[in-house]
């Protein structure tokens, strides 16, 4: 292990008392700071580290987690308040971050970003776990001028917390996390914006997949605000991009060929996202089991899929509004989906077909 303690985290947000938690767990000595000392000590309380401050001279990294448009000007004062320690970030937009950098007559030798892409619709130190990102993606972000000690040491932060090391340009990552990230949050909100037109009784309606489309809508709009502005050039290319798309489809509304070559478009844009672990895509089955709203109905649940030796793959839950009930869709390899429906059934379970629309 590179010798990286004491860290000292700045932002004791979900990213950043993650990171510290993670760290603190892997037997660092992590120090926190936040504009909001309460967020600190909250998070130091469930085992983020210490607010204690460090002696600036010791610390050997320092991890920066607040909002978009703090980032440069933190990194600035890391840089110049620790100088014996490795400087990164893990801001969602890395383009605009370095050029201000850039900007100055600072050295930037000591300073790499780095951006875990895991995080949640949920905010605060409360929302904080050391196991937020084992087995996600965490880009490192090195520039021309980082050194090869500095860009060691953030790639061992991603090890620590359990990662999948990914390293590109900033330029590069600004583009990729436009695509997959950044317009999918637009494209939820717009679509949870026309909820607020719609009537109530229709919205009795909806089932889970209009909630899995607009999860992410209800995340903090202030800070997305922010990341969509710092990577404004990269997310108005996309949506340039998705207009014509939408444009294309509405002047084909009423053709059965062109909706269809859409859709299949589509169909064939999920197959091509990564599968577990990174791995090619995979079709599993879907077994749908009902679930009754009792005490510890779905923990023997589990115990029955359990005994059934086959592996889940994925799994989600959709509740009914009007029974008290829900449905478990519990992905499994093809092969398998018979065994564990009659495991179910004989078990007294109720499975319904395998509908992955549920």
């Amino acid at each position: 292990m590179r010798e990286l303690s004491p860290v000292l985290v700045i932002g004791a947000g979900l990213v950043g008392a993650s990171v510290a938690q993670a760290l603190t767990r892997a037997g660092l000595r992590v120090h926190l700071q936040d504009r909001v000392p309460s967020h600190a000590q909250v998070a130091a309380s469930r085992g983020a580290g210490t607010v204690d401050p460090p002696v600036a001279e010791k610390v050997r990294l320092v991890v920066v987690a607040v909002p978009p448009k703090a980032l440069p000007k933190v990194i600035a004062e890391a840089l110049t308040t620790y100088p014996k320690a490795t400087v990164t970030d893990v801001g969602s937009v890395k383009g605009t971050v370095l050029a201000q950098l850039r900007s100055t007559e600072l050295d930037l030798s000591r300073y790499v970003g780095s951006h875990p892409m895991a995080g949640s619709q949920r905010v605060g130190p409360l929302t904080a776990t050391a196991d937020l990102f084992v087995d996600r993606t965490w880009v490192v972000t090195p520039h021309d001028t980082s050194s090869a000690h500095a860009v060691l040491d953030v790639g061992e932060v991603a090890d620590l917390c359990g990662a999948r090391k990914v390293s590109m340009g900033a330029a590069h990552h600004d583009e990729a996390v436009a695509q997959v990230s950044h317009l999918p949050h637009l494209v939820s909100v717009l679509v949870a914006e026309r909820l607020t037109e719609v009537p109530p009784e229709h919205l009795r309606l909806a089932g889970q997949g209009l909630r899995d489309v607009t999860r992410i809508a209800g995340s903090d709009p202030q800070l997305w605000s922010q990341i969509i502005e710092a990577n404004g050039t990269a997310v108005l290319a996309e949506l340039i991009a998705l207009r014509t798309n939408l444009d294309a489809l509405i002047a084909e509304l009423d053709t059965e060929s062109g909706v269809l070559a859409t859709l299949e478009r589509g169909r064939e844009g999920t197959r091509a996202l990564p599968g577990k672990h990174g791995l090619s895509a995979v079709e599993f089955a879907h077994v749908v089991v009902e679930i009754p709203d009792a005490p510890g109905a779905l923990g023997r649940l589990f115990r029955d899929i359990e005994a059934a030796g086959v592996n889940i793959e994925d799994l989600r839950i959709e509740h009914d509004l009007d029974r008290e009930r829900g449905w478990l869709s519990v992905q499994v390899a093809p092969e398998r989906a018979d065994d564990l429906t009659a495991v179910m059934t004989d078990s007294g379970w109720t499975v319904r077909d395998r509908d992955p629309q549920l």
